[in-house]
């Protein structure tokens, strides 16, 4: 059984693609099982202790949509004790006042319920007023921004990676 279960919501397959990314850096499906938060159910979260959650934000601020038809169902779900790592994936430029903020939204509800945040990432490199994804000096997770910054992707997701094997003991 893989150690990690990765959720994630995608609408234009950018998620998706981090998603398998990530999933191949941190050792393959042995190691981490994908889930389309479209096609889950609550109880699939419960048998992982590590937890990857991926969300692109949408439209002005907002929840990818699958992810949007299931934040409710969150509340189902006991995260006490398990470790939950954050990717995002949105536009610095054109969305600067909100860039991030689903994967901001996720991780507040998740903390709420008792889920432990780990795998933060630095907010230096990337150009934009407002998230609600920043804690203090740092994303709440790996921020990804394909559209004007896809150089960076690669090497983004390595670094995040290598990060969360030591805060995952794998």
């Amino acid at each position: 059984m893989a150690k990690i279960g990765l959720f994630f919501g995608t609408q234009t397959g950018n998620t998706q693609t981090i998603a398998e990314m990530i999933q191949k850096e941190l050792g393959g499906s042995n190691i981490v099982e994908l889930f389309d938060v479209a096609d889950v159910q609550p109880s699939d979260f419960e048998e992982f202790d590590y937890l990857i959650v991926g969300c692109p934000t949408w439209n002005i601020g907002e929840l990818q949509s699958d992810w949007e038809g299931f934040f409710e169902e969150l509340d189902q779900i006991n995260f006490k004790g398990k470790k939950v790592a954050y990717f995002g994936t949105g536009d610095q430029m054109g969305y600067a006042d909100n860039f991030q903020d689903a994967m901001g939204i996720l991780e507040e509800k998740i903390s709420i319920l008792g889920g432990q945040t780990v795998g933060y990432w630095p907010i230096e490199g990337y150009d934009f007023s407002e998230s609600k994804a920043v804690r203090g000096s740092k994303f709440v997770g790996l921020a990804i921004d394909e559209d004007n910054q896809a150089e960076l992707t690669d090497e983004r997701v390595k670094l995040w990676a290598t990060q969360l094997k030591t805060e995952f003991r794998l």
